[in-house]
């Protein structure tokens, strides 16, 4: 049986400074490119909420620091 493939997004180009994403035993698998050891999983549902979060602009205080 072969490994899920990790995906990147496509805005990453060649860069190794990004997320990569698999889905693997019914769970959503996040890591960072460059660190790939430490892995993080969650449920479908929490991802898509997430990702829908980060659509909504709901993170972008964390992006831009006040000053």
């Amino acid at each position: 049986m072969s490994s899920p493939i990790w995906q990147k997004s496509s805005y990453s180009g060649s860069s190794n400074a990004c997320v990569e994403v698999r889905t693997a035993n019914a769970l959503v698998e996040l890591r960072e490119s460059d660190d790939g050891d430490i892995i993080v999983r969650t449920t479908p549902a929490t991802f898509a909420a997430f990702v829908q979060g980060i659509k909504a602009g709901e993170f972008d205080h964390h992006t831009n620091p006040t000053t």
